[in-house]
């Protein structure tokens, strides 16, 4: 019962991190953006600044113990399509430690929160309606555009968390689009963040969890016939990374903070 309530009480503290995070980030973001709109029309200084957020988040929150590996992009003002599998919402602030900016595809909803849609906006992500052809296709109109900036796209290709340990099937838009622009697909492998937020719980969970950067996909000289082999290429790649990642992350527990009750023996 202890561990119980410490775990309720660090879940409302990590929240309350986010809330002012966002809060405080607000008017730095304006700030930012009014500096570099010339400069920096892609956007990626103001959404960089963004990402820390979840970083902040995830450093003063003691449930968890996020971690990265891989080699990022030598240049990262490259671009790339991104591409993750999706375990939980924790996702998005386990890659937002990787040390360079992406646009990110999002569910339209995320858009509607008051502050935290405010600054996605700010930020440049990209929102787009489930379920809606013509949604889907300003989307990647407007993801092509982010590439031609010389910024990522960050795209979760199952399109949903998924409710059981496997992955999902993927979705051709992210593969199509990036054989359309001409840009490269960067793989990642995650692990370890379903514990870390479950669907439809508001309190945090004990996490370890590790985002792995994989080696590069070039898409030059593919055509939209290539879509599938390129999908299903990628997804074995993000398959067998993560299988190693889970020997690790779900073997291993946090170190235990400060203040915490011992586990039930």
């Amino acid at each position: 019962m202890a561990r119980i309530i410490w775990q309720t009480l660090m879940s409302i503290w990590a929240w309350l991190v986010l809330a002012t995070c966002l809060v405080l980030w607000l008017p730095l973001m304006g700030i930012t953006r009014l500096v570099t709109m010339r400069s920096d029309p892609g956007r990626y200084r103001v959404g960089y600044l963004f990402r820390q957020v979840g970083v902040v988040m995830a450093t003063l929150n003691p449930l968890w113990t996020f971690r990265r590996s891989g080699t990022p992009p030598a240049n990262p003002r490259r671009p790339y399509v991104v591409v993750s599998n999706h375990e939980s919402f924790v996702d998005i602030l386990l890659i937002s430690h990787l040390p360079w900016e992406m646009k990110w595809l999002s569910k339209v909803e995320m858009f509607s929160i008051p502050v935290l849609g405010w600054l996605m906006r700010l930020a440049g992500d990209i929102p787009v309606k489930r379920g809606e052809g013509r949604s889907a296709v300003e989307a990647m109109m407007r993801c092509r555009e982010v590439l031609k900036k010389n910024v990522s796209v960050m795209i979760f290709p199952e399109g949903t968390r998924s409710m059981t340990d496997e992955m999902l099937p993927f979705k051709d838009g992210a593969f199509r689009l990036a054989i359309d622009a001409k840009v490269p697909i960067l793989p990642l492998a995650l692990s370890g963040t379903g514990t870390a937020l479950r669907k439809k719980d508001w309190r945090l969970g004990r996490s370890v969890a590790e985002v792995r950067v994989l080696e590069p996909v070039e898409t030059a000289g593919l055509t939209t016939k290539d879509v599938p082999a390129l999908r299903d290429r990628v997804r074995a790649m993000i398959e067998e990374a993560r299988r190693e990642l889970r020997k690790s992350t779900s073997h291993e527990e946090p170190t235990a903070a400060p203040g915490e009750p011992p586990a039930a023996s």
